[in-house]
């Protein structure tokens, strides 16, 4: 009989626990409602309504929707889409994307492919296009012979052709040769350092927009030790990242295998291209054929661009001017048929004419004609006869004060102590100014909030009231006015300038100031000027500027809708013209006969076909940035170049502040100092889109600090904005007086007028301090143009009182700019300064 034994449980077969899911995945409920047509329909929102307003159940929203209630919402799309129709959805964009690559490249293909345009521009006196041209060419066994002016070589390894454009040293031939390249190779010194001139030209073709950029760098070989030489290659890449941050390689010229790299590169690498020029039609002119007399066309051979060249539109030819197409042709390069007899032909067709212009191309006017604005002229001469020569007072917003046709404002009476004068009345506050005292807290936040106004600016730069004082006075003590003699009044005025010029001159505190002789008459000097009580928001009355607006101002381009037309004018040039890569004939009427003297052929010529309305004059408006190498300040209305596009023009700019405003009035600015940005308005040329923009200004050898510098300086960049006629530039006028007396809120002022009648005359304007008190001008005192204000608050004795006036400034207009920017005389004493610099 077998014993009974004890047994413990076994500790290696441990059954665990099924797990008990609360919350499904999404995946499990997915693969629940596989083939589950209920689910199907549930998803339906109709069918789900009807189910919950006929079932004596009721539907859950997660049963509805199909979601539990912590699963993230997605959008229909997502919904819809699966991960088979994501991955196809990503394989056509990139389909997309290379059939977009391939129609860009595609210019370039096939034997009568366009030419991919290469630009090699020296930075440094040393430097040599034409040798470095050859180690190029070298590299992949390509010879052929170098000259000076554009030239085309085959790359037969990558079945690609390059155009060669070398340059000279001349900061417009480099900038023309950059403007059309497809490629850009400057060409750095490994013993000489860029000088002035190098890094103006940098400077000039990176702002006014360049292709993709290569650098090189030549007698790499000659400097000793060979181990200092990866230094240098590093020096030179860092010097170049300073300037174009992507530039982060520098080839050797004289390292074959580096040579053939940057070949290599220069036949595969897609051009990024340029953005404003990429929007019109342009071409690198190969040959010139001159016209033999004055009525025959002058024809430009080369590849047509970018978008398709219209015959319609005019064209902009380098330096030349704007023309008019007669009509395009194609121009083949020329091939060589072998006859039945065995001899080679040239393949001589007649021209194939692809374009001519229509009834719908554009002339060269560039102002509306006369007849336009006849109908306007009766108007204009009654609007001249209304001009402000016989008003009272000065135009204060939109409507004359004080006229002589209003009436006299009735005054009440005051209680006044017994024994009180009319003189003495005059200096006694009323009751009434007190109870208007409190300031809305409101008002005060929005004040707060507009903190970049300034006292002079209006009502907006002003500080609030002081609260109302607790106990004054009812009658308060008056003080008696003693004026002053002549000699005595004189020293005082001379004595409170010069301590008043010293300040401005140290904080620049008042830079609108001006200051009156005592023997001229304020409403004299001043006659063209308005007030308003906001420089922001008050109304701006233009019938009173037509005596003094430009005669061809009514005849400008006038644009109501800007965004509109603009890309009305780009969508134009999407459609029709020469295709681009096509080698054409362009023929162009009316080119003088005198350019044939001045044209060489090293020099590069480039045509621009210009939008509709281009070549129209209207206001134009540029945001202009000071740039930090120029460290003086620029003066508005100073003679600068200023080269937009493809065009130069010589212009006299105005300067005004930026920005949105309710009147759309801007506060013209006499100087535009280092740092700063602003608008420049001039009146030339539309330029549709942004358009890079350079300003250079001509400045003499005595006016740098250095030795000897360019006389030519690039003293801003910009970008071209909306053309405005409607725009108004006030130019303000600061005037300031001097508190001579100071009895709670009522202050004695001189040195702001200097005789009643003008006191009288500005009396409607508004006062303000520095500190940002705000007043008015109660009454006139004595014969010297004393006067007496009544602020808001209380004011300190250092503070000032101004008073703003305006009028309207008109832009000057713009000529055409010929030559070259850099005379070759300066040149020639710039590379004279480094060689003296070396040795």
């Amino acid at each position: 009989m077998p014993s009974a034994t004890h047994s413990h449980r076994p500790t290696t077969k441990v059954v665990h626990k099924a797990f008990k899911s609360k919350k499904a995945t999404k995946g499990s409920l997915r693969d629940q409602a596989k083939g589950n047509d209920t689910s199907a329909s549930l998803l339906n929102p109709l069918v789900a309504q009807n189910m919950f307003n006929s079932a004596p159940w009721r539907l859950t929203e997660s049963c509805i929707t199909g979601k539990t209630p912590n699963e993230r919402r997605k959008t229909p799309h997502q919904q819809v889409m699966s991960k088979i129709n994501r991955r196809n959805q990503a394989k056509q964009r990139q389909l997309t994307k290379h059939k977009e690559h391939q129609k860009e490249a595609s210019i370039f293909l096939g034997r009568d492919g366009a030419p991919r345009i290469v630009a090699v521009i020296p930075l440094c006196a040393d430097g040599d296009t034409t040798a470095a041209i050859k180690s190029l060419n070298g590299s992949l066994d390509i010879e052929c012979d170098v000259s000076e002016s554009t030239f085309r070589v085959p790359v037969d390894r990558f079945k690609q052709k390059l155009q060669y454009v070398p340059v000279k040293r001349d900061l417009s031939v480099c900038m023309d040769a950059a403007r059309v390249a497809d490629f850009i190779i400057f060409i750095l010194s490994a013993e000489t350092e860029v000088d002035p001139l190098g890094e103006l030209i940098i400077r000039s073709v990176e702002n006014q927009g360049m292709s993709t950029l290569f650098t090189v760098v030549q007698n790499l070989d000659k400097v000793e030790p060979a181990k200092a030489r990866p230094d240098v290659v590093k020096s030179l890449a860092s010097f170049m990242t300073h300037f174009h941050p992507g530039q982060e390689r520098v080839y050797s010229l004289d390292s074959r295998q580096e040579c053939s790299n940057l070949m290599r590169s220069l036949c595969s690498t897609m051009p990024k291209g340029v953005n404003w020029r990429d929007q019109r039609s342009w071409m690198l002119v190969d040959n010139v054929q001159w016209a033999s007399t004055e009525t025959e066309p002058t024809v430009l051979i080369g590849v047509v661009r970018g978008k398709g060249l219209k015959a319609d539109r005019l064209v902009h030819v380098g330096e030349w001017g704007t023309f008019q197409i007669e009509k395009i042709t194609a121009a083949p390069i020329s091939t060589k048929k072998r006859r039945d007899d065995g001899m080679t032909v040239d393949d001589a067709e007649e021209e194939k004419t692809l374009e001519t212009p229509d009834e719908d191309q554009d002339d060269l006017a560039e102002l509306a004609p006369e007849e336009a604005v006849m109908n306007d002229v009766d108007d204009e001469f009654d609007m001249e006869s209304r001009a402000p020569t016989i008003k009272k007072g000065v135009l204060l917003d939109d409507h004359h004060y004080f006229d002589e046709e209003e009436p006299e404002r009735y005054e009440a009476p005051r209680k006044l102590p017994k024994g009180t004068s009319a003189y003495q009345a005059k200096w006694i506050l009323d009751d009434a100014s007190d109870s208007e005292d409190e300031f809305d807290e409101e008002m005060q936040d929005l004040q707060d909030e507009t903190a970049a106004a300034q006292p002079e600016d209006g009502v907006e730069g002003l500080a609030g009231r002081e609260p109302t004082e607790m106990a004054m006075s009812e009658y308060p003590q008056s003080e008696a006015f003693n004026e002053l003699n002549e000699d005595e009044d004189a020293q005082q005025l001379a004595a409170y300038r010069n301590r008043k010029r010293d300040e401005a001159e140290e904080d620049k505190e008042f830079p609108d100031e001006i200051e009156l002789h005592p023997n001229v008459l304020a409403r004299e000097r001043l006659a063209k000027y308005r007030g308003l009580k906001s420089l922001r928001t008050s109304p701006w009355n233009k019938e009173e500027d037509l005596p003094y607006q430009p005669e061809e101002w009514t005849r400008l381009l006038q644009i109501s809708d800007y965004q509109s037309s603009k890309n009305r004018a780009v969508r134009e040039a999407l459609v029709g013209g020469v295709a681009p890569g096509t080698r054409v004939n362009v023929y162009l009427k009316g080119v003088p006969a005198n350019l044939q003297e001045t044209y060489k052929p090293s020099h590069p010529v480039t045509l621009f076909s210009l939008l509709r309305h281009e070549n129209k004059k209207t206001v134009v408006n540029f945001d202009i940035a000071h740039k930090d190498d120029y460290e003086k300040s620029i003066k508005a209305k100073e003679e600068l170049i200023v080269q937009c596009g493809p065009r130069r023009f010589i212009i006299n700019p105005l300067f005004s502040s930026s920005g949105n405003t309710e009147n759309n009035v801007h506060k013209y600015s006499r100087f535009l100092h280092p740092g700063d940005a602003a608008i420049a308005s001039f009146m030339g040329p539309i330029t549709w889109g942004s358009v890079p923009t350079l300003f250079f200004k001509r400045v003499t050898p005595e006016q740098s600090e250095e030795g000897v510098t360019l006389p030519l300086q690039l003293v801003a960049t910009g970008t071209s904005r909306a053309p405005s006629t409607s725009r108004v530039i006030a130019k303000r006028a600061i005037l300031t007086g001097h508190p001579y007396h100071i009895h709670k809120k009522v202050v004695t002022v001189r040195y702001m007028f200097f005789n009643r009648e003008d006191v009288e005359w500005f009396k409607a304007l508004p006062l303000w301090t520095k500190r940002g008190r705000g007043g008015y001008i109660k009454e006139a005192l004595g014969t010297h143009g004393y006067f007496k204000a009544n602020f808001d608050g209380t004011i300190n004795p250092q503070d000032s009182v101004g008073v703003s006036l305006y009028k309207r400034v008109w832009p000057r207009s713009a000529t055409p700019f010929t030559g070259p920017l850099l005379e070759e005389s300066a040149i020639a004493r710039s590379n004279d300064a480094m060689e003296e610099d070396i040795q």
